[in-house]
């Protein structure tokens, strides 16, 4: 069958002829799918323009008229189609009834050149386009397949592919004979949109087939889908100073049917607002994009806070199917109310030369969002402080503007200032408004202001050896000197000149990298004295006062095979009078030890070098510094009877005896004492008299436990005990008095050699201690008693009774009995 279809558009006729069943139409637009209605119930458009005949037809004088309209552009269009017939003569045709049917369209194999020999095709078989969603019956002839050579023997078709012998199996299947295609149930193009056939004819008996034809069936997209929104509700914000034409949200839809089609083709559209304050069209959207916009002015936060949109999204460009959905806008605060200062003048009155002092407090109000941006304030001082005097910072409420000192102010300088504040927010105004303003009138307090030293803090570099009474330097207003640790400055008070006055030295745990720090004091002489304070910092230069020292005091070596012992040095004296050292060998050292340095030179090896008896020696070396000065230093040397590295000692007891010596000793005092008992028993027909007489007062007891000297010293005057306090001066200015450290006191040395330098630095610090008491005054004490009845301890003499005892008899008991003897047995000596 051949349809012609004639189409008129705005008085201009365009013509389209389409062959195979189809029905073209273009109103000059990029749209390839259309809603086609036919008037006649006897033919059906699809959307593709396919031409269908649901039943027979019958044309009468050759040809039959039908209409088919169809929307474009908002308009309704309605244009006939006509059907030319086309005869068949045949068996169950009669040759002069002209009857038309639309034909099945038939696929044909490509002929072949001669008989059954099978060519390869040079032509390609277009595709069948069946629509989705058929409602049957099924199954529903789709084409039939036809070989040329059916007429000259018996062709058998079959088909295999997708959707006939794979997954979804079954789908599509052929009459073997007659080669007719069928689709046994509705398909989805959004499951599958193409599906690729092989088709087979094979000659019964002959065994020789046709090359497999590929047959494709298009899925034809039908609008079975409606818009689906992304999410629902959407939300947006959209800030209260927005101006016409503000993007405020982008709302989206997809359609699932075939992409750039109709059928997906989305429009939005608002249908209502709520509430529909100040005006009902607030907000339009973009029908392509789904961008909605700010359409009138009037949003306003503190009226309405929120607004709710319903949205349509309907496919076929806005005419097809539709789904609803919501989108919320929140109006967001902007920054469009000034802030306002509650007070617009302040005056106040600040006293000079403090930092940091409060000046004054200035609350504000403001109309935005609470603790937003736009509603928490900045200050700035724009006018009346060049220099630079004065900070001002927001408080902590963020509607507060606090000013304070930033430098101290001088009231001999300027007594007044006028200081123009300004405030505003942290993020800009929205919308023009202006600016408040306040001002604030300083005045500046006079107060007695303490000496001041120039410059505060003095740094000079001296010598440690300077003499005693040697001028350091001269810091004026200068009174007194507090926190001198180490006691080794003077000062005139008068002038200002400082001294030394004892030696310093650099190498005193009072000085720190090299540097004595020392505050100095100056009061004025107003009622009220104001004192000033400054630091004076002295570099002490080292010099080379300080010889080498041994830091082990004691070794323990063997005296078979002895092993080196590694001595370390110390030197207080900076590296330029330390090492490299010396060391050499004194007295009887030289011949029973060896002495040399380590290779850096910081260390001795000494070894001993013949073999000794086990027992202590004393070992002497003089050490010196590169710069020739240098000490004696003894050490102890335990020489154990061993061997080599591995020193093993006997445990000594006090004062050197052994254990069996000390057993002996008290083995001969009690044998000592029984001889002497019985020599005493032995003198017959005298009368014993005690070793002592009875009025010997040396082994009389006596109680000590009375405390007092009886009513004299009862009565005890402590006032005495607080005449150093009572000197104190009477006002003393706590709040500028410099704050003084505790001393550091220097533990009790290792080397004996330094307890003489350890007794005076702790009485130095002691003396600057400020917890111990402050004067030194002369405390006196009351009388605590008249005496006591025992005498003297000159009084304990030998007792005279023992003369006539024979003390020499000790001489025999050997050399340990030896003193003893002596001292009794030795007559008035």
């Amino acid at each position: 069958m051949r349809i012609m279809v004639v189409i008129f558009l705005k008085g201009y006729p365009l013509i389209t002829f389409l062959f195979d069943l189809a029905v073209v139409f273009d109103d000059c637009t990029s749209r390839t799918s259309f809603f086609f209605h036919s008037k006649d119930s006897r033919f059906k458009v699809d959307g593709d323009g396919t031409v269908k005949l649901k039943r027979g037809v019958t044309l009468h004088n050759g040809h039959n008229e039908f209409y088919v309209s169809t929307q474009s552009m908002g308009k309704k269009i309605t244009v006939p189609v006509r059907v030319l017939h086309e005869a068949r003569h045949g068996p169950h045709h009669n040759h002069h009834e002209m009857t038309t049917h639309l034909s099945l369209p038939v696929l044909n194999f490509p002929k072949s050149s001669g008989g059954l020999k099978r060519r390869k095709r040079d032509w390609v078989i277009p595709p069948i386009n069946f629509p989705e969603n058929e409602r049957g019956p099924f199954p529903k002839i789709m084409v039939q397949i036809r070989s040329n050579n059916d007429k000259e023997v018996k062709i058998q078709y079959s088909i295999n592919g997708t959707g006939a012998d794979k997954p979804p199996v079954g789908l599509f299947t052929v009459d073997k004979n007659s080669g007719i295609l069928y689709v046994t149930q509705p398909l989805d193009r959004e499951k599958k949109d193409k599906y690729i056939l092989l088709a087979h004819a094979v000659a019964v008996g002959a065994g020789i087939a046709e090359d497999p034809m590929e047959v494709i069936v298009k899925v034809i997209d039908m609008n079975d889908n409606k818009p689906v929104f992304t999410q629902n509700p959407f939300t947006g914000t959209v800030p209260e100073a927005s101006k016409l034409g503000d993007e405020v949200m982008q709302v989206t839809a997809t359609d699932a049917d075939e992409e750039g089609s109709a059928n997906s083709d989305v429009r939005y559209t608002i249908i209502s607002q709520e509430p529909q304050l100040p005006s009902s069209n607030m907000f339009i959207i973009n029908p392509v994009t789904g961008i909605i916009l700010v359409n009138s002015p009037g949003l306003d936060r503190e009226k309405i806070l929120k607004y709710t949109l319903e949205i349509q999204a309907a496919d076929m460009e806005g005419s097809g199917l539709t789904s609803f959905g919501k989108a919320i806008i929140t109006v967001t605060d902007s920054n469009d109310n000034a802030p306002q200062f509650v007070t617009p003048s302040y005056t106040v009155s600040v006293p000079e030369n403090e930092v940091d002092a409060l000046v004054v407090k200035m609350p504000v109000t403001d109309g935005d969002e609470p603790h937003s941006s736009a509603w928490a304030t900045t200050f700035k001082i724009v006018d009346g402080d060049p220099e630079g005097l004065f900070s001002v910072s927001t408080g902590p409420s963020k509607l507060e503007g606090i000013i304070m000192t930033a430098k101290p102010l001088d009231f001999e300088k300027n007594n007044k200032y006028t200081l123009l504040v300004t405030v505003a927010n942290e993020v800009p105004f929205a919308v023009p408004l202006p600016t408040s303003t306040a001002t604030v009138i300083v005045n500046v307090e006079d107060v007695n202001e303490a000496p001041v030293f120039s410059p505060v803090k003095k740094i000079i570099r001296k010598p440690e050896d300077l003499p005693v009474d040697s001028d350091l330097v001269m810091y004026t207003v200068v009174s007194n000197i507090r926190n001198d640790l180490a006691g080794w400055l003077s000062i005139n008070k008068d002038t200002g000149l400082i001294k030394v006055k004892t030696l310093m030295d650099r190498e005193s745990t009072f000085v720190q990298d090299n540097k004595y720090s020392v505050v100095v004091l100056g009061t004025d002489n107003d009622e009220i004295p104001a004192t000033g304070t400054g630091t004076l910092i002295i570099e002490l230069e080292d010099v080379n006062d300080h010889p080498p020292t041994i830091e082990e005091r004691m070794i323990k070596v063997c005296n078979k095979e002895s092993s080196p012992q590694l001595l370390s040095i110390t030197d207080k004296d900076g590296a330029g009078f330390a090492a490299p050292y010396t060391v050499q060998l004194q007295g009887s050292s030289l011949s029973n030890w060896t002495a040399r340095m380590n290779d850096t030179g910081t260390g001795i090896i000494l070894t001993l070098k013949t073999m000794l008896d086990s027992g202590d020696y004393t070992v002497v070396l003089r050490v010196s510094d590169n710069q020739g000065l240098d000490q004696e230093s003894t050490i102890l040397a335990s020489v154990c009877d061993c061997k080599g590295a591995d020193v093993q000692c006997t445990d000594k007891a006090v004062a050197g005896f052994g254990l069996s010596s000390i057993l002996g000793i008290l083995g001969a005092v009690l044998l000592l004492l029984c001889k002497f008992i019985c020599l005493t028993r032995k003198r017959g027909g005298e009368k014993e008299e005690p070793l002592l007489q009875e009025d010997d007062v040396r082994d009389n007891i006596y109680y000590y436990n009375e405390e007092g000297g009886g009513e004299d010293d009862q009565d005890f005057n402590l006032s005495v005990l607080h005449r150093g306090l009572d000197n104190r001066p009477d006002v003393f200015r706590n709040d500028i008095a410099p704050t003084m450290a505790r001393p550091e006191y220097r533990p009790r040395p290792a080397n004996p050699a330094d307890i003489g330098n350890f007794i005076d630095d702790n009485l130095k610090a002691a003396d600057n201690d400020p917890t111990a008491p402050p004067y030194d005054s002369l405390l006196v004490f009351d009388y605590e008693g008249g005496g006591s009845e025992a005498g003297s301890l000159s009084s304990l003499n030998s007792s005279s009774s023992g003369d006539d005892q024979d003390y020499d008899l000790l001489q025999q008991w050997g050399p340990c009995f030896k003193k003893l003897s002596d001292m009794y047995g030795g007559g008035e000596d």
